[in-house]
């Protein structure tokens, strides 16, 4: 006759709650619980007693020796009934979870309304064993993964649908910007999935939302894709031909510096102003013409004639030559013209005082004078001497 009985669990870690089938076993039995283990003792139908780790021994009231007369009036069977759970303390992760129906909400950019499905992973560890026992287990021989969070499921679907209609409409998360929130979602259910567990002696360890199910294939879906995507696409192309734009004013406006750069540097090296330049181009078109008489038509002023001729050689210097002689000899009249001066490196306009120009910068001559101090003529083109009185000009 077997005197005691040695009871263990060695068995698989996926399991969170396993009865031993040794029940009404003798006194003074061996009970070994090892590290990642709790086991509950029970006796008569109450919990009694629950071992940590190590090698415990039993006291049952079950005497191998006087058993055989003490079970007469119950037939054979001990009135003094025994049995011990193991529960498995270690952390279990990957344990699969998903939504068992569509999450329903109406989309906050375009109103429309859409369906959406969740899944991901969760780990528990069981933290009050007696609790877990007494009010969930019963009298069940097992209580594994798959049993656990069919217990748990209708906490999972009520909290996981209801938070992720909530924060989409709250915060107006488009569908796809769902990808992208997926770890703000899964600290979120997990704040309220944590009391659930806990009522029941099982913590909530992590809690991860991995995906969202979205309704491809649907018509009404496949159409709101092809309107969002058609309005970012409008943008995106109103953006590039902007940039585009600004990019080849840019160009325009860097190449426009280099020719007046180079035309400056052109100037320097061939020995002339931008005054002298002009003076060419109106010699020129007035080579063009069949008399000189024609000038004051033309709106030439008699100072940049008088340029002219200062650097123009050949006939047509000799005849504009000519001709401002011709006029020099009748009465003098008040200028009706003003006097203008020019940038000599790049021939913007500037002030007759001007000392440098406000355009480039280049530092410019003394400016002549404009006006007789004698007897107050006004100066149109430069000169020795005044037109009118002879005063000598310093200019």
């Amino acid at each position: 006759m077997k005197i005691t009985d040695i009871i263990k669990y060695e068995g698989d870690n996926s399991t969170f709650v396993w009865k031993h089938p040794c029940e009404d076993f003798n006194t003074s039995t061996q009970l070994i619980v090892h590290e990642s283990q709790e086991a509950l003792f029970y006796m008569n139908g109450q919990a009694l007693d629950l071992f940590g780790p190590g090698r415990h021994t039993l006291e049952t009231e079950n005497i191998p020796m006087l058993r055989r007369f003490l079970n007469i009036p119950t037939g054979g069977n001990t009135p003094f009934h025994c049995e011990v759970y193991f529960i498995n303390k270690t952390e279990q992760m990957a344990i699969r979870w998903g939504t068992d129906s569509k999450v329903q909400y109406v989309e906050p950019t375009y109103g429309f309304p859409l369906a959406i499905g969740a899944n991901g992973e969760m780990s528990l560890t069981v933290d009050d064993s007696r609790n877990l026992l007494i009010s969930l287990v019963g009298t069940e021989a097992i209580l594994d993964r798959q049993h656990l969070t069919t217990y748990f499921r209708a906490f999972l679907m009520t909290r996981v649908k209801t938070y992720l209609a909530q924060a989409m409409r709250n915060k107006a998360i488009s569908i796809f910007e769902i990808d992208e929130r997926l770890e703000e979602f899964s600290k979120g259910i997990h704040e309220k999935l944590k009391p659930d567990f806990a009522e029941y002696g099982v913590t909530l360890r992590k809690f991860f939302v991995t995906g969202i199910v979205k309704p491809d294939g649907s018509e009404q879906y496949e159409k709101f894709k092809e309107l969002h995507f058609r309005q970012y696409a409008d943008i995106a192309e109103a953006k590039l031909q902007q940039q585009v734009g600004i990019i080849e004013q840019q160009t325009a406006a860097q190449r426009m510096v280099i020719e007046s750069q180079a035309i400056a540097t052109k100037r320097q090296q061939e020995g002339y102003t931008y005054q002298q330049e002009r003076g060419f181009d109106v010699a020129e078109l007035t080579a063009q013409n069949e008399a000189v008489g024609q000038f004051t038509n033309m709106g030439i002023g008699l100072g940049t004639m008088a340029g002219v001729g200062s650097v123009v050689s050949g006939v047509v210097g000799t005849a504009i030559n000519g001709a401002v002689e011709g006029i020099n000899n009748q009465p003098p009249t008040v200028p009706t013209t003003t006097v203008k001066r020019f940038c000599d490196n790049c021939g913007a306009e500037i002030e007759l005082s001007a000392l440098f120009c406000d355009k480039c910068g280049t530092k410019q001559e003394a400016s002549p004078l404009t006006k007789c101090p004698d007897c107050g003529f006004e100066f149109t083109r430069p000169g020795k001497f005044c037109p009118k009185c002879g005063f000598k000009r310093e200019g």
